[in-house]
């Protein structure tokens, strides 16, 4: 069972539901320390203070504002615990509203959380059912970690997941990032949208969708306990060179994906090839030039 990393409740207008926070995810990395490669002594970071030039423990540390380069304000975990916030031992829904309305970017690390004890079992399976059939998520707030908290709070089976929020000012503007203006044909979207429906899915279930990196290290470090040579690297593919004809590599791409999932050679009809490559077109893709016509010509009136 998960530790509890924070106790507080749950304030629901004037209902209240003691929780506990507990984290929903799990990390399965292969970790590594440092190692002298000498003698393979570990090697560790050490604390020391700068002014008496000695290692401190972990008793002695504290935290500390840098007010200027001559004041330092010290702050203790007891004044960080007892901050005069409504918020500092709640979880404060503020307001409910539909989850499609919140940019996933601005949505971070899940946690559940538990009823603290008989007593909050009521009040908490209320929030929870009442939550689900609302078909909404709460907005939270709470204090946590040094700061105040952005949340939403929703259900997922039978518990309360509480997930972290970035604050609106946390996100980057992406027009920073944004690609220079280019044009893309109609043509050209219904290829990528055929390329799309060929590797649609219902789920993530699938050999696809694990941790081949992990494994593939898992097996290196166990081979070389073993002092037996590491399992061969496969093949790389062939490296992709810079995309010419976009409308060719959408086609190649649907049939290399229909192929992989074992429909046999690829019917592209529905992904014509642009109007320049129109006369060396085979007579088996005559048809889908002749429906790319009639898809233009239908779209006029909706352009005038």
């Amino acid at each position: 069972m998960p530790r509890t990393i924070w106790s507080g409740a749950i304030s629901f207008g004037l209902v209240t539901v003691p929780i506990h926070l507990q984290s929903a995810t799990e990390d399965h990395s292969v970790r590594f320390h440092q190692y002298h490669l000498e003698d393979m002594g570990r090697v560790r970071v050490r604390k020391v203070c700068e002014l008496e030039n000695r290692e401190v423990t972990q008793d002695e540390i504290g935290k500390g504002y840098e007010w200027s380069r001559d004041q330092v304000i010290p702050i203790s975990d007891a004044e960080l615990d007892n901050l005069p916030l409504p918020t500092a031992k709640a979880v404060e829904i503020e307001a409910f509203l539909p989850l499609e309305s919140i940019d996933p970017i601005r949505i971070g690390e899940g946690y559940y959380l538990a009823p603290d004890g008989q007593v909050a079992a009521k009040p908490y399976k209320l929030l929870r059912e009442a939550l689900g059939r609302s078909s909404r998520v709460a907005v939270t707030k709470w204090a946590w970690h040094g700061r105040e908290r952005l949340g939403i709070l929703r259900v997922r089976d039978d518990v309360l997941v509480l997930h972290l929020m970035r604050w609106p000012d946390e996100i980057r503007d992406s027009a920073e990032v944004a690609p220079p203006a280019v044009q893309v044909s109609d043509d050209e979207i219904d290829g990528a949208l055929a390329l799309m429906e060929t590797m649609a899915r219902d789920d993530l279930s699938g050999d696809e969708f694990r941790d081949t990196y992990t494994e593939a290290l898992e097996q290196i470090i166990e081979a070389k306990r073993e002092h037996r040579e590491p399992p061969a690297v496969p093949e790389p593919e062939a490296e992709p060179g810079q995309v010419l004809d976009l409308m060719a590599a959408l086609n190649a791409s649907v049939e290399k994906a229909r192929a992989s999932r074992g429909e046999g050679e690829a019917d592209v009809h529905e992904m014509p090839a642009p109007k320049k490559t129109a006369a060396k077109k085979q007579p088996a893709k005559k048809t889908a030039g002749k429906k790319t016509a009639a898809k233009k010509s239908a779209r006029k009136p909706r352009s005038a």
